[in-house]
């Protein structure tokens, strides 16, 4: 049962945060159609059949069984629905086709637009009534880099003092792991080690390992500091407490959490601590319990680090949830780029529906609403940019077009459009499936 209501709940906050994506999108275009005098046939959100709406004016205002998308149909434009009833005809004025190239080519990007407009919205509103949590670089006292991990075989070392990245100096860590600087062309970190400043290059080779944000753990970061002593445990009875830093086991030095982590899962019998409490330190021999590996102590948290919360003005806000809008988009395209010249798998980073449905069940379950905006204003900006792709059936198709009527003077033939959108369906069902087929591999191994 629970795990039909974890399947059910991911399902929900996928639907809710599509649904809010597909009609922000369409909306933008049934605006832009009725401000220029184009009828709408329908809005709907998912694709037929349909199975509920209503009609109002010239519209069908409809949700469709298929919640995968969803379509506004213009009057005189050949789209996705293949009707080419109209053809026969002259021209009416209400119709998309009778209406000048500069009016179309805005009806057409104005889903993009509203996309593009959603994402700064939340950036903006999140940063408004929330601020920003950050965590200033010169708070950080290095990290533990274990020797089976990423972070090892790319070339740092424990204690490493990450201080830019990709040649730029940061004020705060925050913008190590910026999506523009992850995906960029020659990834590298300016390190402090020791009292050298190195640069530790990430080849190309660990970019898919990397999964944008995951190589750089924060745990990686945290004092081998006590934040809590759960009563009952060995840690209690050899009277540890919060605020008590374990600096040292069997006489070698500890200074990282995860650090002390392993040695306690690696143990075999009671372990010698070396514990500073205030300005004194005392020993205390502790054996942790064999079945669970541990002593019951609980790790530090953020704030620990010294992470502080910017907070905005109504302007700034505006400014803050340019930049971060900004900040995506660079990061989305670089990304589709490298997939696109072969510097990253395309298996490994481009995800479907199930893949979706995962990374917003899980922003959601770590950040509760503030991840599932943050995700949200994410695949807004991934929904327009694909969207404004060349590829006949996407908005960019369409725009591709009217360019170059604009340009010509001269409309491309009907047989033309028609074959363009037939490609360009199959195009989209083929990367459709093969999508879905790669996330059940990746998340079922299948």
């Amino acid at each position: 049962m629970d795990w039909f209501l974890n399947l059910l709940n991911t399902i929900l906050i996928f639907g809710g945060a599509l649904m809010i994506l597909v009609f922000i999108h369409e909306l933008g275009h049934f605006l832009a159609a009725k401000f220029f005098g184009m009828r709408v046939e329908r809005f709907s959100v998912g694709f037929p059949p349909r199975v509920w709406g209503f009609k109002k004016g010239d519209t069908d205002y409809c949700i469709g069984a298929t919640p995968l998308g969803g379509y506004v149909k213009i009057s005189g434009m050949i789209d996705e629905s293949m009707d080419t009833e109209h053809l026969d005809k002259e021209p009416e004025d209400w119709e998309y086709r009778s209406k000048p190239v500069w009016q179309r080519i805005i009806t057409i990007t104005a889903g993009v637009i509203f996309n593009m407009i959603l994402a700064f919205g939340i950036y903006f509103g999140m940063t408004y009534s929330n601020g920003k949590a950050v965590l200033p670089i010169e708070e950080s006292q290095g990290m533990y880099v274990p020797e089976s991990s990423i972070l090892s075989e790319i070339g740092f070392e424990t204690g490493d003092k990450i201080v830019g990245v990709n040649g730029n100096r940061v004020t705060y860590f925050n913008e190590l792991l910026s999506a523009s600087q992850l995906t960029a062309d020659d990834l590298r970190y300016t390190v402090i080690r020791g009292e050298e400043e190195i640069t530790v290059p990430v080849s190309s080779n660990y970019l898919d390992s990397l999964q944008t944000r995951g190589f750089i753990e924060r745990e990686y970061f945290y004092p081998s500091e006590i934040s809590s002593v759960p009563a009952g445990n060995p840690a209690d009875e050899a009277g540890l407490e919060p605020g008590d830093r374990i600096v040292s086991a069997n006489g070698d030095t500890v200074r990282y959490w995860v650090e002390l982590v392993e040695i306690i899962q690696n143990s075999e019998g009671p372990i010698n601590f070396g514990i500073q409490r205030d300005e004194s330190l005392f020993y205390a021999s502790i054996t942790p319990n064999q079945e669970t590996k541990t002593i019951g102590i609980v790790s530090p948290s953020m704030q620990t680090l010294g992470v502080e919360l910017i907070e905005y003005g109504f302007f700034e806000s505006i400014a803050e949830g340019y930049n971060q809008t900004k900040e995506q988009t660079v990061g989305i395209v670089q990304g589709f780029t490298r997939m696109i010249t072969g510097d990253i798998s395309v298996s490994q980073n481009l995800g479907g529906p199930i893949a979706i449905a995962n990374i917003t069940k899980e922003a959601t379950d770590q950040a509760g609403w503030i991840g599932f905006w943050n995700i949200t204003a994410l695949l807004s900006i991934t929904l327009a940019i694909l969207n404004i792709l060349p590829i006949p059936a996407l908005d960019g198709g369409h725009l591709v077009f009217l360019i170059y009527e604009g340009v010509t003077r001269r409309e491309p033939s009907e047989k033309v459009r028609m074959v363009a959108q037939q490609i360009g369906f199959f195009l989209m069902v083929g990367l459709f499936i093969y999508v879905m087929f790669n996330d059940a591999f990746r998340y079922f191994g299948l």
